[in-house]
């Protein structure tokens, strides 16, 4: 499976490049559209290779879409960690009863009832 996993990963890095390669051209990136910016007197612009473009528009959902959904999960994540602190909680409980329970009581005699 490994081997397969890249694979998959070699051949999508050699399309990457290859898109890249074929798609070099510069575009010009505006802020604005020329309407607005002659209203408001400026306008930032880059000019980028076509390939960064694309790509970095890739990256950049990517990285909102995990941002949402990592916002998303939140109150899964909170409600997980106050069902682990409950149980924890109860577990020094049952401890500690247990240890009250076998106080006085042979060692042995304790530890097999802990394990029964």
């Amino acid at each position: 499976m490994r081997y397969i996993r890249y694979a998959f990963l070699a051949a999508l890095g050699i399309v990457l490049v290859s898109v890249s390669l074929a798609n070099f051209a510069l575009v010009e990136l505006k802020l604005m559209p020329d309407e607005l910016a002659g209203l408001l007197g400026f306008n930032f612009s880059v000019s980028l290779p076509l390939f960064l473009v694309v790509l970095g528009g890739v990256a950049a959902g990517l990285v909102i879409g995990f941002i949402w959904e990592w916002l998303r999960e939140h109150k899964h994540r909170r409600q997980a960690d106050v069902k682990k602190r409950e149980v924890r909680q109860l577990e020094r409980e049952v401890n500690k009863l247990k240890k009250k329970q076998n106080e006085g009581k042979d060692e042995v005699l304790a530890l097999l009832d802990e394990a029964g």
